[in-house]
C-alpha cells in the first residue's frame, strides 16, 4: 500500500494533469479579475490592490514553473521547484483562503452572490485549496528550512507597506472607490483602513495576521520534519531500541504486527 501511495506521488502523469488543471483554473481566475467576464471591452485597473490577486500571481507563477519542470524531466520523480517561493505561496494563499472564507465573505456589505462568481471561487477556493494539495502531493519532503516561516512574513509586509505607500502618494483620499463597491481603493480591506479601524488597530490586526502567518508556517514546518520519519518506498524509520544510535526500517504492517506478537 505505502509503496504504491510513494510511486502515485512521484507519478509524472498524475503532477501534469494536476498541474495543467490549476495553470488553466488560474488563468481563468485571471481573466476573471481583470473584469473581462463583466465587460470584455472595459479592464478594471484595480486588480493589482487585492492581497488575493497578488498571492494566487505568485501561486500561477510557481506552478507554471513546477508544470514546464514536470514537462522537461523524462521519469517519474518529486516536484522540487523553487521550495522557498512554493512554501511562500502556499501561507500566502492560505491567508486569503481563510480571511476571506471568516472574515469577508459573510461581511454584512457584501453581496452574497459575488462569493459565487467565477472569479472569486477560483481564487478564493479552488485555487488556494489545489495549491495546498500540491504541496502534500507532489513535492519533495525534507526540504523546509527551519526559517522558511520567517522569511515568509516579507510577502505580506512588502504588501502592507505597498498599501500605505499608495494611500501616502493620494494624499489618503477615500473618496476614490473601488469600481462596483463602496471600498476606498487605498484600502481594500477593512483590516487595513486607518479610518475605521484607526492606527491602532490596524496594528493589531497586522500583528495577529503576521503571527498567525508565521504560527502556520512552522506547522507546514513540522509536517515537513516528520516526513524524514518516512522513506521513499513508504516504510517507517525508528529507532532501534536496542541499537539506539543506529536506525531500523519496518513497514506499518510489520510494526503492528510485532507489536502484536509482544502482548500475547
Amino acid at each position: 500500500i505505502h509503496k504504491r501511495r510513494a510511486n502515485m506521488i512521484k507519478n509524472r502523469t498524475a503532477q501534469l494533469i494536476f498541474q495543467t488543471i490549476y495553470c488553466t483554473l488560474g488563468f481563468v481566475g485571471f481573466v476573471a479579475c481583470l473584469g473581462i467576464f463583466d465587460d470584455i471591452t472595459m479592464i478594471r485597473w484595480d486588480f493589482y490592490v487585492h492581497f488575493t490577486n497578488l498571492s494566487n500571481f505568485l501561486c500561477i507563477g510557481v506552478m507554471l514553473a513546477s508544470l514546464i519542470q514536470t514537462i522537461k524531466k523524462k521519469e517519474d520523480s518529486y516536484v522540487t521547484t523553487a521550495p522557498l517561493l512554493k512554501f511562500i505561496g502556499m501561507l500566502g494563499i492560505l491567508l486569503t483562503f481563510l480571511v476571506f472564507n471568516i472574515l469577508l465573505a459573510g461581511a454584512a456589505d457584501r453581496d452574497p452572490q459575488l462569493n459565487w462568481r467565477i472569479g472569486s471561487l477560483c481564487f478564493h477556493v479552488v485555487l488556494p485549496i489545489m495549491y495546498i494539495a500540491d504541496w502534500f502531493l507532489f513535492y519533495e519532503r525534507k526540504n523546509t528550512k527551519w526559517y522558511y516561516p520567517i522569511a515568509s512574513i516579507a510577502f505580506p509586509l512588502v504588501y502592507i507597506i505597498f498599501i500605505f505607500t499608495q494611500a501616502a502618494i493620494m494624499k489618503f483620499d477615500t473618496s476614490i472607490l473601488i469600481p462596483g463597491t463602496k471600498t476606498p481603493l487605498i484600502y481594500p480591506y477593512f483590516f487595513v483602513n486607518l479610518e475605521t479601524q484607526g492606527v491602532g488597530g490596524v496594528a493589531k490586526w497586522i500583528v495577529i495576521l503576521l503571527a498567525a502567518f508565521i504560527a502556520v508556517g512552522f506547522v507546514f514546518f513540522g509536517i515537513d520534519k516528520d516526513a524524514i520519519m518516512w522513506n521513499d518506498d513508504g516504510t517507517y524509520k525508528c529507532v532501534d531500541k536496542k541499537k539506539t544510535s543506529q536506525f531500523s526500517y519496518i513497514s506499518y504492517d510489520e510494526k503492528f504486527e510485532s507489536y502484536g506478537e509482544e502482548t500475547n
